[in-house]
């Protein structure tokens, strides 16, 4: 069955969050501890995340 329109679009957002946590794994060398701490901290509070997204899908 062919996806619909509105589903290619998604998935590529889905792409585009992967190319943007892609950049961060590059970056997270660079930084100090205080700022990765605080960094990880930040992707731990924010909502929705992945995890929401992933359970909101699965869900019938």
């Amino acid at each position: 069955m062919p996806l619909s329109g509105e589903a290619i679009r998604l998935m590529n957002y889905v792409d585009d969050v992967a190319v943007t946590l892609r950049r961060v794994l590059a970056l997270v060398p660079t930084l100090t501890a205080e700022e990765r701490a605080r960094i990880g901290e930040h992707l731990k509070q924010s909502k929705p995340n992945a995890a929401d997204v992933a359970q909101a899908l699965a869900a019938k």
